[in-house]
């Protein structure tokens, strides 16, 4: 570079270390932490001009490519309801079981560019774009329940800390780098949530075999004008089942699409994934009977406290015709609701409520986004907005302003009574203030309420997943920081964490909350064998009648079994029929199947067998289903026959190996060889 280009560029570099925090006009600020509110619990202000140029120019630092979530994929499906919910809300489309609401979903990962790879460990979003016969209403949804933050004012703080360092863009799609738990350490409300980050739930197996969370407190409102307090959650049919981290590593190296293609092809099979909507309802005269305050984003509503009520099951069902044109300029946004369905005062929401609307405004080009196909509601919609970048509508009224005599004041309004949208009559008191409300402190007690929940081999991978990160994590205050920080959720955790990254062990003294929440370990999930992919390596002169038994039970079993040999020829079995290989040794891998089976015959020669004992090696490490014929069986290592999950096969426990494979995972075995 030039010394006349290297000076235009030092011109344009600021030094933000020890200065005032301003605003971009340089108004010297008091505060930076908390949105400006009605009362400590009260609704955000629309006066708040610092919160609004935060997020504004936040939600403007990039495009074409969302901020977040620009990573994922989407599908078309429907949605049922089991039973009317009008006791609780009179939305169109909860009162009616017999009728089937079109959806659109969006599964994403959170930090990644669109380049990146599906299997790195993140928040997963699911947005559910519901298709009602009173306009579109969008169930902003992520896999997990809470958030790292409780006022929007820091999201953009967050996702800064998120994202890869500035001056370097490294590294992509990771948390193990030192701003993110700069962050963290820095404002603890985060507890809770990197709990979940650091567990299985930031691994999934697939976007079909993990739950949805509305995180947020909504209202319902039904026909009497009662409102409930409602949580939302989707609990897929398969059962959460996860990844181990060593395979997502793996996974992103052979196949960086891996969650993708899984669902697309799932879709194309017929194997269409479902979901039961959950609700978690609360009488408003019960807000505040908990030990938390069911309006803040870092904390969940226990089940066992406030048990999940299955109303309704979502079917996904017909993959996109164009990925750009569904996929990546669909708009959701948490203010796309229906009658009978409002917000409450939580912070993260009410700011969540503006910013999806701007960041579609510099995305999807200005104003109009809502009439791109994907977006567009399946009712008409009328109403005196006109013109502005990419207007497809052609309105031929003079009229486009409201109240008016030259068309008999229409489009007009219509009352609350006969279905228009109003919003709930809350009282509202308290001073202009940036304050949190003491009920939203507690930072630690659900934090530690999530790892009691865990099972032992969970709460191994999250001390792995720590001793990962934080050994990533350059610089040593920061790490001793997060070693006392989370010292206090458990202190054994934090310990084992300490004397693999070499700081102290934790100062802090351990929480002594103990509740547990069973429904929080995924070793109490549904466990079987729909749809998992089991890969069978065949050499020439297999026993075809071994080969037909275990294809049968396979298929009973609802999984999908994966012929693979060392190259695309056909492959005869014993009787001298051919076979023709879906994969080779070479083009998959054992990372991307869920069991493998081996079925050689007697014409393998010495690198096939080199190939195969890799497979079996990987497959036994990842602690998953194991099989292999008696032919098959010297390429075992001694120290893996007898295990759990390991099967030697023959005609008396072929179902046996169906079991092992339901269960997924085997985690008491002994896997150093």
């Amino acid at each position: 570079m030039d010394n006349k280009k290297q000076e235009q560029l030092e011109q344009f570099k600021v030094d933000d270390s020890d200065k005032v925090l301003t605003t971009n006009h340089g108004l010297p600020l008091s505060e930076d932490e908390f949105s400006l509110k009605a009362g400590e619990r009260g609704p955000t202000l629309m006066e708040d001009f610092h919160f609004r140029e935060k997020i504004t120019h936040f939600d403007h630092e990039r495009i074409p490519e969302r901020v977040v979530h620009a990573r994922g994929t989407g599908v078309h499906g429907e949605f049922t309801l089991y039973e009317s919910m009008a006791n609780y809300t009179k939305a169109g489309f909860l009162q009616d079981p017999n009728v089937k609401t079109p959806v659109f979903v969006r599964f994403s990962t959170v930090a990644g560019f669109r380049g990146s790879a599906d299997t790195v460990r993140d928040v997963r979003g699911f947005a559910v774009k519901f298709y009602t016969q009173e306009g579109n209403y969008d169930l902003v949804s992520n896999n997990m329940p809470v958030f790292f933050i409780q006022d929007a004012i820091k999201f953009p703080d967050f996702i800064h800390a998120h994202k890869p360092e500035p001056d370097t863009e490294v590294p992509q799609a990771s948390s193990a780098h030192d701003t993110f738990w700069d962050f963290i350490v820095n404002n603890q409300e985060s507890a809770h949530m990197v709990m979940w980050v650091m567990s299985d739930r930031a691994l999934p197996r697939s976007f079909r075999m993990m739950e949805g969370f509305g995180v947020h407190t909504f209202r319902w409102i039904n026909k009497e004008g009662k409102a409930t307090f409602v949580k939302f959650h989707w609990k897929p049919v398969l059962g959460v089942h996860s990844l181990v981290w060593d395979e997502t590593q793996k996974i992103a190296g052979k196949d960086p699409d891996f969650n993708r293609k899984d669902i697309q092809s799932a879709i194309d099979c017929g194997d269409y994934p479902e979901f039961e909507l959950g609700v978690q309802l609360l009488p408003e005269e019960d807000e505040f009977k908990f030990d938390f305050d069911v309006l803040d984003p870092t904390k969940i509503w226990p089940e066992e406290d406030i048990p999940v009520k299955i109303i309704g099951k979502m079917t996904l069902n017909k993959n996109v015709d164009n990925f750009f044109a569904e996929v990546e300029q669909v708009a959701f946004h948490p203010g796309n609701v229906v009658p009978g369905i409002d917000f409450t005062n939580d912070p993260l929401l009410q700011g969540r409520l503006f910013s999806y609307t701007d960041t579609q405004l510099i995305r999807l080009g200005g104003p109009n986004f809502h009439e791109i196909p994907i977006n567009r509601p399946v009712v008409p919609f009328h109403n005196n907005q006109r013109d502005g970048y990419h207007r497809m509508t052609i309105n031929t009224s003079k009229v486009s302003y409201h109240a008016n005599s030259m068309a008999n004041n229409t489009p007009k309004t219509i009352p609350e009574s006969e279905g228009g949208y109003a919003h709930y009559q809350e009282t509202v008191h308290g001073s202009k203030i940036r304050e949190r409300s003491d009920s939203f402190k507690d930072h630690f007690s659900q934090a530690a309420m999530f790892y009691n929940s865990m099972s032992e081999v969970e709460k191994q991978h999250i001390i792995e997943a720590f001793k990962f990160e934080l050994a990533k994590v350059k610089c040593m205050d920061i790490r001793q920081q997060v070693v006392d920080m989370f010292g206090s959720i458990n202190t054994d955790m934090m310990t084992q964490v300490a004397q693999f990254i070499g700081v102290n062990p934790p100062k802090t003294q351990q929480s002594v909350y103990e509740k547990v929440s069973p429904a929080l370990s995924q070793e109490n999930t549904v466990k079987k064998a729909d749809t998992l992919k089991i890969g069978i390596i065949v050499s020439n002169g297999f026993d075809v009648n071994e080969y037909e038994n275990i294809v049968t039970a396979l298929t009973t079993a609802k999984a999908k079994p994966e012929i693979i040999a060392q190259s695309l020829s056909p492959v005869q079995d014993s009787n001298g029929n051919n076979h023709i290989p879906i994969y080779t040794l070479l083009s998959t891998d054992p990372v991307l199947h869920d069991g493998i089976i081996v079925l050689l015959g007697d014409q393998g020669c010495d690198t096939f067998q080199a190939d195969v004992k890799r497979y079996i090696n990987e497959t036994f490490i990842h602690y998953k289903p194991l099989a292999v014929s008696n032919s098959a069986s010297s390429l075992l290592n001694p120290k893996m026959k007898g295990q759990t999950g390991v099967t030697i096969i023959d005609n008396t426990n072929v179902q046996k190996m169906i079991d092992d494979i339901s269960m997924h995972r085997h985690w008491k075995r002994e896997v150093a060889l």
